[in-house]
C-alpha cells in the first residue's frame, strides 16, 4: 500500500498539524479520529488493515486528518463559546488548507470528498458535511452523537447557544436555506449504529438524524444493527466494508 505523512504549520490553529494518506487512487475519503483521536488511529486501530482490499483497489484513497478535540470540546477548562471559537479554527484548517492539499494531492481541482470516522469521528463528518457540501458529497458515519449539549461533553442545554452551530442536532431541525438542502438531497449520506454495548446515546441520536433528514425529503441511508453490535473496532471493521463495498462496489 502506498502511504504518505505530512506535516505543516496550520495558519488556522496556530500549530503543526499532520495528516497520512494511504493509497494510490481513488475517491478521496477524509478520516477523523475518534474523541481526542490523532492521525495515525485509523492505522493503529486496525482499521486501514481492514479495509485494505478497498484501498489497495484504487477505489479509495484515505486521507487521516488530526483532532484538536482536546483544545475544543474536551477541554472544559475554558467556556462553551472558546470551545467553539477553537472547532472553528480546526474547521477552518480543513476547509482552507486540508481540502485545497487534497485537490492538490488528487490533480482535481474541483474535487469533493467523502468524510468518514467512528464515534467521535462520525460526529465530524457528518457536522463537516452539513456545514461544507460544496466540498463534502457525503458521509459513512458510524456510532457518533450529534448533539453536544450532552454530560459527555461537559455541556447542558443552556450552553447549546454558544456552540449551536457545531450542533447538528441543533441547527438541522431549523435549516430552511436551499443552498444546503439541494446539496443535501444530492449527496451520499450513510450513517450507521449498533444496538449493543456502549451504543445507547449514540441509537437516541441517529434516530433524532434519521427523522431530521426524512422531515426534510433528503435521502440518507441510516442503518441500525444488531443487538450484538457494540460500539467497537471490530464492528466498525465490518461496517466499513460493508458500506465501501455498496459504494464503490
Amino acid at each position: 500500500m502506498h502511504i504518505e505523512q505530512h506535516r505543516w504549520w496550520s495558519s488556522c490553529l496556530n500549530r503543526d498539524m499532520e495528516i497520512k494518506i494511504y493509497g494510490h487512487w481513488g475517491k478521496p475519503l477524509l478520516v477523523f479520529p475518534c474523541s481526542r483521536g490523532r492521525y495515525f488511529d485509523f492505522e493503529g486501530m486496525g482499521m486501514v488493515a481492514a479495509i485494505a482490499d478497498v484501498i489497495n483497489s484504487g477505489k479509495i484513497k484515505l486521507y487521516a486528518v488530526d483532532s484538536v478535540d482536546s483544545e475544543s470540546w474536551y477541554n472544559w477548562g475554558i467556556t462553551p463559546a472558546e470551545r467553539n471559537a477553537r472547532h472553528e479554527a480546526y474547521d477552518g484548517y480543513v476547509t482552507q488548507e486540508v481540502i485545497p492539499f487534497i485537490r492538490q494531492h488528487c490533480r482535481q481541482p474541483a474535487e469533493r470528498v467523502m468524510a468518514t470516522g467512528c464515534s467521535m469521528g462520525a460526529y465530524h463528518a457528518v457536522n463537516f458535511f452539513l456545514k461544507h457540501p460544496d466540498v463534502c458529497e457525503g458521509t459513512v458515519a458510524l456510532s457518533g452523537l450529534y448533539r453536544l449539549d450532552r454530560p459527555e461533553f461537559g455541556l447542558s442545554a443552556a450552553d447549546l447557544p454558544a456552540v449551536y452551530f457545531n450542533s447538528p442536532l441543533a441547527y438541522l431541525p431549523e435549516l430552511s436555506d436551499p443552498w444546503f438542502l439541494d446539496r443535501y438531497r444530492n449527496s451520499r449520506i450513510i450513517v450507521c449504529v449498533g444496538r449493543g454495548a456502549w451504543e445507547q446515546e449514540a441509537i437516541e441520536d441517529t434516530h433524532a438524524l434519521d427523522q431530521c433528514f426524512r422531515g426534510k425529503s433528503i435521502p440518507a441511508w441510516v442503518d441500525f444493527w444488531g443487538d450484538d453490535v457494540n460500539h467497537d473496532w471490530p464492528w466498525w471493521y465490518v461496517q466499513m466494508n460493508y458500506f465501501l463495498g455498496r459504494l464503490y462496489g
